[in-house]
């Protein structure tokens, strides 16, 4: 079974690195846009015209989303959605079907946005209209990496609703950048049921996923992010993360528990998503 997911924190992390080793400091001397849909925030025309010519200055993260800055003063946000990939190749390569944005470079590479799915996008705007332009970005909360996120901070999230705790921490608005992926291991890991009301969280609980959320997001991007098996998700190179390698819970419903040796792992949709978890290890 195919198993398709939008980029969680990790992955879009690696991608961000990829971008400030390949992409920063270059000039755009050519921009094409194929596939209209990936660009429906503006226009084909506007996009084309605000890219070409500029510097790439910086490339940021917040949650799930990528933003460059550029020499023009604005920035460029790319969100990769189910099947989006960010690829670099020399621009004389055969290009993969589906680039619907591509960038030459001035040093003769292409940074090619690859979507199969069009859900994906790219958006280039004023920093001053984010909020008008892209209102989902600057509603975000928190980042774990970009903002930090103290054990004070999560325990006042999780005392402010009395929602399960998975999906607490899949609220975008909360936290930004964990999705279902890491929203199940992080639980596991801290031995915490996905269906506890996250205001019933008591304080050595919340002490274990505040830990396992810095430990596992770490080690997830020290290991390019997780590549399931639909194979849709890689770095800039095109080669595949490594951390599902590592997953103890997600997407293995009715396997024995890797951690116990003694659950088997249940799953049930908690807060509109397929949750997986152990009953004997997350209480």
């Amino acid at each position: 079974m195919l198993i398709s997911v939008v980029p969680e924190l990790p992955e879009v992390e690696t991608v961000r690195r990829g971008l400030e080793e390949h992409f920063v400091g270059r000039r755009i001397t050519k921009v094409e846009v194929g596939r209209e849909r990936s660009v429906r925030r503006t226009s084909r025309e506007e996009v084309i015209a605000r890219l070409t010519g500029v510097r790439v200055i910086e490339a940021q993260r917040r949650g799930k989303y990528l933003l460059c800055s550029l020499s023009s003063g604005d920035s460029v946000m790319i969100h990769l959605r189910m099947s989006g990939q960010v690829l670099i190749d020399i621009a004389s390569s055969k290009r993969p079907p589906h680039s619907h944005v591509v960038m030459t470079l001035d040093d003769g590479n292409e940074l090619r946005f690859v979507d199969p799915r069009t859900f994906g996008e790219v958006v280039v705007f004023d920093p001053a209209d984010v909020s008008h332009i892209l209102p989902e970005l600057a509603a975000l909360g928190r980042d774990p990496i970009v903002d930090g996120l103290t054990l004070a901070e999560l325990r006042k999230i999780l005392r402010s609703t009395a929602r399960a705790v998975k999906a607490t921490l899949l609220d975008q608005h909360l936290i930004a950048g964990i999705g279902n992926i890491y929203g199940d291991e992080i639980l596991h890991r801290a031995k915490v049921h996905p269906r506890r009301p996250a205001r019933n969280v008591g304080p050595a609980q919340s002490g274990r996923i505040h830990e396992a959320l810095h430990e596992i997001l770490h080690t997830a991007i020290d290991h390019g992010g997780s590549t399931l098996s639909d194979a849709q998700y890689v770095d800039l190179d095109g080669d595949s993360g490594s951390f599902q390698e590592q997953h103890r819970v997600y997407a293995r419903s009715g396997l024995p528990c890797l951690t116990c040796g003694k659950g088997i792992i249940t799953s049930a949709v908690i807060g509109g998503r397929t949750t997986s978890w152990c009953k004997v290890c997350q209480r």
